[in-house]
Formats: structure tokens, C-alpha cells, sequence
């Protein structure tokens, strides 16, 4: 489970039925999140806030930071390779220039 210690992930459906009890019936948010057990009514605060934004996709999309990708180990390996050519390139070329300064005997 992503995010804080004991958060708690809401289904689309508890949500829109959030949204429209908030909309069409009036309810309070407090009212809302003791009847459908949400811990937090500023929760819905924000599923309401998204749903006029963007509709029902605005309860679809996820929030917080991107996972990251898991690179597989053959695309590691590319990487690793590329990164030691390019390192003995420059190491090369750093030893051109210091042999080549004037004085250096």
C-alpha cells in the first residue's frame, strides 16, 4: 500500500456516490463521511473540487508522486556500458590534454 501509514485507498464508486449525495441531496461533507465511513470530510472536499474541474475522470486519475520505473536488468546493463564508454572517453581525452600542456616534461 502506497502513501501514509493507515491511509486508506477510496473505490470510484464510493467517490462519485460522495459527490452526488454533496451535490444533489445537500448533505455536509461531515454528514457524508460518518454515513459511508471516510475518516476525513475534507477528502470529499476535494473529489467534489476534482469532479467540477474534470468530471468523472477527475475521480479516476491518481494523486501524489509517480511511481518509479523499474528498469529491467538487460536495460540496466545498456545503461552501465554506455556510461563506462562514455567515462573511458573522457579519461582518454583528459590524458591528451595533460601530456600535450606546455612545461610538462
Amino acid at each position: 500500500m502506497a502513501g501514509k501509514k493507515g491511509s486508506r485507498h477510496y473505490k470510484v464508486e464510493v467517490k462519485e456516490q460522495a459527490v452526488r449525495m454533496f451535490l444533489e441531496e445537500g448533505k455536509t461533507y461531515r454528514t457524508i463521511a460518518e454515513a459511508m465511513e471516510i475518516r476525513d470530510p475534507d477528502r470529499i472536499t476535494r473529489w467534489v473540487h476534482d469532479y467540477r474541474q474534470e468530471g468523472k475522470m477527475g475521480l479516476l486519475k491518481s494523486k501524489g508522486r509517480p511511481r518509479k520505473k523499474q528498469e529491467g536488468v538487460e536495460a540496466e546493463l545498456a545503461r552501465l556500458r554506455m556510461e563506462n564508454d562514455l567515462l573511458k572517453k573522457f579519461h582518454a581525452e583528459l590524458r591528451k590534454l595533460t601530456k600535450e600542456e606546455p612545461g610538462t616534461e
